[in-house]
């Protein structure tokens, strides 16, 4: 596969699940705001932008959530928001036009025209819920009419790496805000995880289990171990009929980090979140960079708001 191929998969995939991701953090947070009056609204929009990598104004005016739409929801120059996310993941589908299927482009295409009138005429929790769904059609349809060859593995290797990296900077927005951030019942409501949760642990509920349970379950998606471990499989999948040690690089990072979480208590995890949550997000950069070094080292780099390059 040429190298501009693999690359523009690599961050449709991205791209996608980042648009889903950042519609659920921003509803989730945004909500919070106008159910609590006593929360500081320039205190909370701060700390947001900050865990989103989107560097705060300096002090002065406060920040309110219409700058935090603004920033991460509006902006079509913005590849970290909503509407840039959404943007790019169809320029780089263009890019692979030949490779992708009918229904996968005209899904982003269609939602690249509509994205106009969705930010003019739609409210701002309307405007979340159509940046879901449209993800979503898109993951369905990658799911449903993709070949299981290096097509969809680089497209599902995009998703998950930004995957576990948003459900990392969704975890770490609680640990920054503390308790006047979302409960951990909101935040697994926002991922859609809260009935899994209480299946997985018979309707019993702690903020301790919540945690395990974003970070550890090895059987929910949306969780970080659950994403990264997908993301080996998919490097591993890659290196298969190649030089091994050229996908070793990103499986180690990815499988590193991976391990430091599975294999330490989840009190000892909880005492440092914010800490552990940024190493994993380290690890997804650093990944995603040794992914672009071997598979399209000629390539330009979109670079994710606040990733290191």
């Amino acid at each position: 596969m040429l190298s501009r191929i693999a690359e523009s998969l690599f961050w449709v995939g991205r791209y996608v699940e980042r648009a889903d991701d950042t519609s659920r953090i921003l509803d989730t947070h945004l909500q919070l705001l106008l159910e609590d009056p006593w929360i500081s609204e320039d205190l909370a929009c701060r700390s947001l932008l900050a865990v989103m990598g989107a560097a705060p104004p300096p002090v002065g005016p406060a920040v309110t959530p219409v700058n935090v739409m603004q920033t991460l929801g509006y902006d079509r120059l913005n590849a970290g928001s909503i509407a840039g996310a959404l943007d790019a993941a169809r320029e780089n589908a263009r890019r692979a036009r030949e490779t992708i299927s009918t229904e996968l482009w005209e899904c982003l295409n269609t939602t690249r025209n509509d994205l106009p009138g969705a930010i003019a005429n739609r409210t701002t929790p309307e405007f979340f819920a159509w940046g879901r769904e449209r993800a979503a059609v898109a993951a369905g349809i990658t799911d449903s009419a993709t070949s299981r060859d290096q097509i969809w593995t680089f497209l599902v290797l995009g998703r998950s790496i930004e995957r576990a990296d948003m459900t990392a900077r969704l975890v770490a927005t609680r640990a920054v805000a503390g308790s006047s951030g979302p409960s951990w019942t909101t935040l697994l409501r926002s991922c859609g995880a809260y009935e899994a949760f209480l299946r997985a642990y018979r309707g019993s509920a702690s903020d301790a289990l919540a945690a395990e349970f974003l970070l550890l379950d090895p059987l929910f998606p949306r969780s970080v171990v659950y994403a990264l471990r997908q993301a080996e499989e998919c490097l591993v999948a890659l290196g298969e009929g190649n030089d091994r040690s050229l996908v070793e690089s990103a499986v180690r990072i990815l499988g590193r980090v991976r391990s430091g979480l599975e294999f330490r208590p989840v009190g000892q995890l909880l005492e440092n979140l914010p800490a552990e949550m940024e190493e994993v997000q380290r690890a997804c950069s650093s990944a995603s960079d040794a992914v672009r070094v071997r598979y399209f080292p000629t390539g330009l780099h979109d670079d994710w708001v606040g990733e290191r390059i």
